[in-house]
Formats: C-alpha cells, structure tokens, sequence
C-alpha cells in the first residue's frame, strides 16, 4: 500500500526538502501541503493522509493545536501525526505528545530514518526511538501537575499490564520488556496492546505520557 502523507510546515523550501526526500520511496506519496495549522486541519479532512508532518512553529494556528484538532475530529481519526521541531528537547514537544501526536523528529533527520519514521507510524507503531521520547517527557513532565484521573485509569490494567506501562515509559523496548519480565516479545507486545485498548490511548507515546501523568512513575526514575 502507498502511504499518503501531508507536509505542514510554513517555510515552503522545508516542504519541498522533505517532499523530495521522501519521493524517493516507491511506498510513499505526498498528497498535501500546508502552510498554516487551519490549512493542514483543512487538507487532512480532504486529503486524508495517512501521516502528517507537523510544524509546531507556524503563524496563525500552530501545529500543536492543529495536531489536537486533527486526532479529535471524526472524519479524521486515521490520521497520525509526527511532529517536527529544530531541537529534540523543545519544550513544545511534550505538549504536542499531549495533544495527540505519535511521535516527533528533528529537522535534521536523516534520509532513510524519514522514510522509517513515516512507514513506522502509519503501520501503527509510535516513532522511532522510546529513549528520545522518555527524555523529552522527563524533561518537562516535571512541570505537569498529577491528573488524579489518570490514576484512576490505571486500576483497569492487570498487575503485569501496569509493570509493562512503566518499562514502557523507562524506554524500554518490547524485546528488553520481555527480557525483564522474562516473558515473550510476543507476550511483552500483547500486554502493551491490551493496556493501549484498557486505556484508551492512542499508542505507545501516550501510555508513556500517562504513566508520567498518573505518578506511575516519576521524572528522574
């Protein structure tokens, strides 16, 4: 199957760098760009991208409320969004994370980890490196009041489920989860599925977020 992605970002030379990295892949196809976050909400109901590159940084409505925008609305629930930031530790990235993404990557990201990335989270899966993700939310988690709520979401999960979320959230992956628990990466992934379907959430970045949120497990752990 193609892959429909959409580019938001404002600065029109970005869009066209990531447009002709990613034509290099038989499997991919750039259906959309958008300059603004009121164009990419736009684009992603009529387009309906499979995955969108998102710009936080954009005039007028920027990517972290379009990224909220997108994954709420039902006509445009299919649509996972990566987001894309300069640094790996800007601070907006955690509340991008919050707001629905499934993952970012930095501009600078090389050739062959786009075209991964991309394939990666259309086929479901949250992007790229757990390690990247767990720093930028420890960086800024700390500033997040609890959400008891999200504590209460947890008594749903099963024991093991609930000791999966946290080696999720310390970054493991699901090999190095089987390895700890001493199970299967098979078992160790359908632990991770039922707590994804348990919860609520979207992917494996969100359960991160929620284990952080919850006080599952705290920054520095």
């Amino acid at each position: 199957m193609t892959i429909k992605v959409l580019l938001a970002d404002d600065q029109a030379l970005v869009r066209a760098g990531f447009r002709s990295l990613l034509a290099r892949s038989r499997d991919i196809t750039v259906v959309g760009e958008a300059q603004d976050g009121d164009e990419a909400v736009r684009l992603a109901a009529s387009a309906s991208p499979d995955v969108i590159l998102m710009d936080i940084r954009m005039p007028g409505t920027d990517g972290i409320t379009a990224t909220r925008r997108i994954v709420t609305n039902p006509t445009t629930l299919g649509c996972r969004v990566i987001i894309l930031t300069t640094f790996d530790t800007d601070e907006h990235v955690f509340a991008a994370l919050r707001a629905g993404a499934s993952g970012f990557l930095t501009k600078e990201v090389e050739p062959a980890d786009l075209r991964r990335a991309v394939a990666a989270v259309a086929g479901g899966d949250a992007l790229l490196s757990p390690g990247v993700t767990r720093r930028v939310i420890e960086q800024f988690a700390h500033r997040q009041d609890l959400a008891p709520s999200a504590g209460q979401r947890l008594a749903a999960l099963t024991s093991r489920e609930r000791e999966t979320v946290k080696l999720v959230a310390l970054g493991l992956s699901n090999n190095e989860i089987a390895e700890r628990l001493v199970i299967s990466p098979l078992t160790a992934k359908t632990h991770i599925t039922r707590a994804i379907a348990k919860l609520n959430v979207r992917d494996r970045v969100q359960l991160v977020i929620l284990a952080y949120e919850s006080g599952l497990i705290r920054p520095g752990a």
